[in-house]
């Protein structure tokens, strides 16, 4: 016992990495900030003293504000608040907020009130006497929404308290212990079959290493445990995350648990815990190791001692260098809070450190604590991932779409799409069954995972004019257009589709919100009168694809007659309509789509989702429609010559080089871009050309293309067609070498030990003349 406590001290105190600054210590001293998309909601946890920051952007915007004690009893009165309104569940995405208020029990929806906040030209701060549960809602009507005429984002702050306690992220559920582990030290638990175990980074970039064990096996003396080798051969990569392939496999290739929840997205399955001899032979002998303390952790429990324990070491940030092969390591990418969740697959015996490194970067030389978590096994603890906007931007988990309640019977495929889970396939039909359906039917596919803003406002046609990269003036009410949004050199920001709605009133959809970002930093520089409204998850919309798409939408579309109905909407026009009747769920539609075939994209409210897909599934049943996943869309949109972000276009290429000079009116007066891509657009460097290959062999993103040893290009997105019975790409190619024709080798295998034959074509591969879109 006294060599245990030996160990768990520790000397190196004191200093702070410049980078560890930079994300600060986690004791609830950090505001976090909410953007509240027209008819969302959020739930906000507060203690006493917290501040509550709500700012309403514009006068003529609603928020309703709920609070409720630790026994589920309304506490507007802590917030200093009267109660003004009672429920109202019509406008707003009310499905968690009333599941959340069930689970307490007894709650009677019709009694519950909320205080309603308006007229308010000034942030209001709002202050908690007590430990509070708070929920935000932003009211919009389904009608309004669909319409654009939603009031802009609120923009709220939670700024704690100042306690020195550690500010830890909010539980998951019903916890059965939880304990933290010292910096410098090990414990070693023990979890049930079922239930959760969550790993916390507490104050962000410490690595903490992980091992578990089959109880049942150490009863029979036998160590049966995680083998990081099995497990990156089952799961197809260096560490398993939250999907399909979620699972850590012992030696067996028996699964002992499987991932739920990861915030970080970076963690090392490939070398040993820190040991002892490490250290001596750098020169610091004595020091403490994680391989000792997990030794110590776990001899209660008679497993062998080692002197380097194997280990999965979370938050350890590695990789491998493809040029030397060799394994690289460097500072974390965990911040405070960041955590790992796993569910117990068997009965387990598990340990965890809190790894005392401080001379290397892979705790930010200043080594903390770890906190850990074990949850029953009844906790809904749904999968997910963590997603940032921006590096500096705050962290949300991944949500289900509002279509997942249709999906999930479908498929257990999904993947993340932005802060969203989309499917990827649909296993009674296969990708190649979805493309088909696609080519010779109908397709209905959740793309709600694109961005979407509104800009209101007598300014909102000059800074879209200024923005992007065609004429805006031109564009019709009821009209879109797809257009490009460039930097001052040229480089492709993003794309999308911009539909005009009314003489001010513009929709962007778009794929990133750096769109977002660029529009109010240039309506800022420009002092200009425009709102911009982030609908952020609030629009969930659906792509309806294939030759079979308009026979489908006849059925079930009702229009009024001062917009365009269906006959009147040719390639990208726009309107609004109702589903089945004058009284059914609106919803925006466009003749627009990511495949190249004839096609239509619906836009609805949330809370309409599931009655507007099942709408589109029964009517399309007569024309055999399928689900559509992301697999079968990339095939697709390769064929068709489509564009995509950190593929065709990226940092560093022009809307030029990205094959998207069609999308570029150098006529304009001027936008943003302009005077770089005038000058680029007469002495190009480089085109995007498509290739056809004489067999199957499907090169990867970014595989080099050469003509004997001189590379001349590379390879941006491929697949194999099955229309065409061949592979095919499109790639990034040195005009010398771009005429069609010209026969240049893709180079496999560093390059040099393989070579595929391509012949440069045009693109796109597949009807040319767009014809099936404009049918």
């Amino acid at each position: 016992m006294t060599a245990l406590c030996v160990l768990r001290e520790f000397s190196n105190v004191g200093f702070i990495s410049p980078r560890r600054a930079f994300h600060g210590f986690s004791d609830r001293t950090k505001p976090k900030a909410y953007v509240l998309a027209p008819r969302v909601a959020v739930k906000i946890q507060m203690k006493p003293g917290d501040l509550l920051s709500v700012d309403l952007i514009s006068d003529d915007q609603t928020l309703m504000i709920w609070a409720f004690d630790q026994r589920g009893e309304t506490a507007l009165n802590s917030l200093n608040l009267a109660v003004t309104m009672h429920l109202d569940t019509q406008n707003f995405d009310s499905e968690e907020f009333l599941s959340w208020l069930r689970s307490l029990g007894g709650q009677d929806d019709s009694n519950i009130r909320c205080h309603a906040l308006s007229n308010q030209s000034e942030p209001v701060f709002l202050k908690s006497n007590a430990d509070i549960i708070v929920w935000l809602a932003s009211p919009v009507s389904p009608v309004d929404l669909v319409d654009g005429k939603a009031s802009n984002s609120v923009h709220i702050s939670h700024q704690p308290s100042c306690s020195s306690s550690p500010m830890l992220p909010n539980l998951l559920g019903d916890t059965r212990d939880e304990f933290t582990v010292k910096r410098g030290s090990a414990e070693a638990y023990e979890v049930k079959k079922g239930e959760y175990i969550q790993i916390i980074d507490v104050q962000g970039q410490q690595c903490s290493d992980f091992m578990a064990f089959r109880a049942k096996g150490l009863d029979q003396n036998k160590e049966w445990m995680i083998d990081s080798t099995a497990t990156r051969t089952m799961v197809r990569g260096a560490y398993p995350r939250p999907g399909l392939y979620d699972k850590f496999f012992d030696q067996d290739l028996q699964p002992l648990l499987n991932v739920v929840q990861d915030t970080c997205g970076r963690h090392d399955t490939f070398g040993l815990a820190c040991t002892a001899r490490g250290y001596e032979e750098r020169g610091f002998p004595g020091h403490l190791n994680c391989s000792d303390n997990m030794s110590l952790a776990l001899d209660p429990f008679g497993v062998q001692r080692r002197s380097a324990w194997p280990a999965i070491n979370f938050f350890w940030n590695t990789w491998i260098d493809h040029n030397r092969q060799q394994l690289m390591t460097a500072e974390s990418y965990s911040r405070p809070g960041d955590y790992v969740v796993m569910r117990a697959m068997e009965d387990l015996v598990c340990v965890s450190t809190a790894c005392p490194d401080d001379i290397d970067p892979i705790n930010g030389w200043n080594p903390t604590d770890i906190h850990v978590r074990i949850y029953r096994p009844d906790t809904p603890i749904r999968r997910a991932v963590a997603y940032r906007e921006k590096e500096d931007a705050p962290m949300s988990i991944s949500q289900e779409s509002a279509f997942h309640e249709r999906l999930a019977p479908l498929t257990e495929h999904f993947a993340p799409a932005r802060d969203l889970w989309a499917p990827v396939n649909f296993p009674a039909t296969g990708a190649l069954g979805e493309y088909w359906a696609c080519r010779n039917a109908v397709t209905l596919q959740d793309m709600s995972g694109l961005r979407k803003y509104d800009i209101i406002g007598p300014d909102a046609e000059a800074l879209l004019q200024h923005a992007l990269t065609r004429n805006v003036a031109k564009l019709a009410v009821w009209r879109g257009t797809y257009t490009l949004m460039c930097d001052d050199s040229g480089h492709v920001i993003d794309d999308g589709t911009l539909f005009r709605l009314d003489d001010h009133l513009f929709r962007w959809c778009c794929g990133s919100e750096e769109s977002g970002r660029t529009l109010t930093a240039l309506a800022d520089e420009m002092n200009l009168q425009v709102r911009i409204n982030e609908m952020r998850n609030s629009l969930p919309n659906l792509a309806i694809q294939g030759p079979r798409s308009r026979d489908l939408l006849k059925k079930i579309c009702f229009f009024q007659p001062n917009v365009p109905n269906l006959d009147h909407m040719n390639w990208f026009g726009v309107s609004v309509a109702r589903m089945n009747d004058r009284n059914g769920a609106p919803f925006m539609i466009s003749r627009s789509g990511y495949t190249g075939e004839l096609g239509y994209e619906v836009f609805c409210a949330k809370s309409h989702a599931v009655e507007v897909w099942d709408a589109i599934m029964t009517a399309g049943q007569e024309f055999g429609i399928k689900p559509m996943g992301s697999e079968a869309l990339e095939i697709i949109r390769i064929e068709a010559g489509l564009a995509a972000a950190n593929a065709e276009f990226a940092s560093g290429i022009d809307a030029f080089e990205a094959g998207l000079g069609f999308a570029v009116d150098l006529r304009k007066e001027s936008f943003r871009g302009k005077d770089a891509l005038e000058r680029n657009a007469s002495n190009p460097r480089c085109v995007l050309k498509g290739l056809l290959f004489d067999c199957d062999d499907v090169p990867h993103h970014g595989a080099p293309l050469y003509v004997g040893e001189r590379q001349v290009g590379q390879i941006t997105s491929a697949t194999r067609s099955p229309s065409l019975e061949c592979a095919i790409a499109m790639a990034r190619v040195l005009v010398e070498h771009a005429k069609n024709g010209t026969v240049l080798e893709v180079g496999l295998l560093d390059g040099r030990m393989k070579r595929l034959n391509a012949t440069v074509t045009d693109i796109p591969f597949i009807d040319p003349q767009r014809k099936r879109a404009r049918a």
